[in-house]
């Protein structure tokens, strides 16, 4: 990643805190770009400047760089509202559909995004698109004994490919923080109805969730380059 790059990330990142107010729950959400938001949540908490946050993490590596970093968390069995939800994302279409997944957390990232009242998504504008799926797969969450299935019946559904997601530095497959494996599928011409496909797939026995996220984003910040230099806008919703 360049430096420009990274800046890009942090400047979006830093717009997605300022929403941040005192004493509220805020999902801490998981990725490059969140990891900067995390940072910077953290720096605002320890100057004074924002306090009595309470974050929720989405993935055990975010915990543990909230953790180190001092930010109070809880479960998020042990709370009882989400004010804000922060999250990255892999694919964002006009309409505010997401694909997300790409680290494999996208399980405690849905369960988070659909408990908080307001969720948002920070991105650099190379994630966004026309149409979901035309590069970059879709994530499925299946139980470890029952990818071959779930595969097959995938296939069978009309997926051009539904390959498991192999690690890169060990030996076999990636496992999820919830013990599973992950489907990557993508469907020939990219996906036409995000939220019903969301659903069939759920649907399909072995399945514990997928990377669609439908109906969830309330607002999108983009991280562009503009004159050489980082920029953040807000994105349009299209319908």
């Amino acid at each position: 990643m360049s430096d420009l790059q990274d800046r890009m990330k942090q400047a979006v990142a830093r717009a997605a805190v300022d929403l941040i107010s005192d004493g509220m729950v805020v999902g801490l959400g998981s990725g490059s770009t969140a990891a900067h938001m995390i940072r910077f949540l953290a720096e605002r908490l320890a100057s004074g400047s924002l306090r009595d946050v309470l974050g929720v993490t989405t993935s055990f590596q975010g915990e543990v760089l909230a953790s180190e970093l001092g930010i109070p968390l809880k479960g998020l069995n042990a709370v009882d509202r989400i004010d804000l939800a922060i999250d990255g994302a892999d694919e964002v279409d006009p309409a505010f559909q997401l694909i997300k997944g790409g680290g494999a957390c996208h399980v405690q990232e849905k369960l988070v995004a659909a408990r908080a009242d307001r969720f948002v998504i920070v991105v650099d504008a190379s994630k966004l698109v026309t149409r979901l799926n035309l590069s970059f797969p879709l994530p499925v969450e299946v139980l470890s004994g029952a990818w071959r299935q779930v595969q097959a019946t995938l296939m069978g559904m009309g997926c051009s490919s539904a390959d498991l997601r192999m690690a890169t530095r060990k030996a076999g497959p990636v496992v999820t923080d919830q013990g599973n494996l992950v489907l990557d599928v993508m469907v020939e011409g990219g996906i036409g109805d995000p939220a019903a496909l969301e659903a069939r797939i759920n649907n399909i026995p072995g399945v514990l969730e997928n990377g669609l996220f439908t109906g969830l984003a309330d607002r999108v910040l983009v991280g562009d380059i503009v004159e050489g230099e980082p920029a953040v806008r807000e994105m349009a919703r299209q319908v």
